[in-house]
């Protein structure tokens, strides 16, 4: 997926991503085969065949993805688990200017007034 984000594409096949790669190192034309139908496996891309080859669509940019992830990973923790990840959430993006830290301010500060509404 790093290479379809970073390229920019809107649709790709399997012999776009071998060729990124390739330039790189050596690598199977059928190891990115089975790594992009993986991809398309878990709801990562989209596929439609075209001619003898499937062409893909990526579901979601990165951003997207990682917010899914983080998500993800939130929501499996049990509560006190959340607390500490939140912590560590806090000190990470505490080390900057602070503008995240006002930006995480505005979204609980949001989220109470949603909370209070219903």
């Amino acid at each position: 997926m790093d290479v379809v984000w970073g390229q920019r594409w809107a649709t790709f096949a399997v012999a776009d991503v071998h060729r990124v790669l390739e330039a790189d190192r050596d690598i199977a034309y059928t190891t990115v085969m089975t790594t992009v139908s993986r991809l398309f496996d878990k709801g990562l891309l989209e596929r439609k065949k075209d001619g003898r080859r499937y062409v893909y669509t990526p579901t979601m940019t990165r951003d997207e993805f990682a917010e899914a992830m983080a998500r993800d990973v939130m929501l499996s923790l049990p509560r006190q688990g959340r607390v500490a990840a939140m912590a560590l959430l806090v000190d990470a993006i505490g080390d900057g200017e602070g503008t995240e830290l006002d930006r995480l301010q505005e979204l609980i500060e949001r989220r109470r007034a949603e909370l209070a509404v219903d």
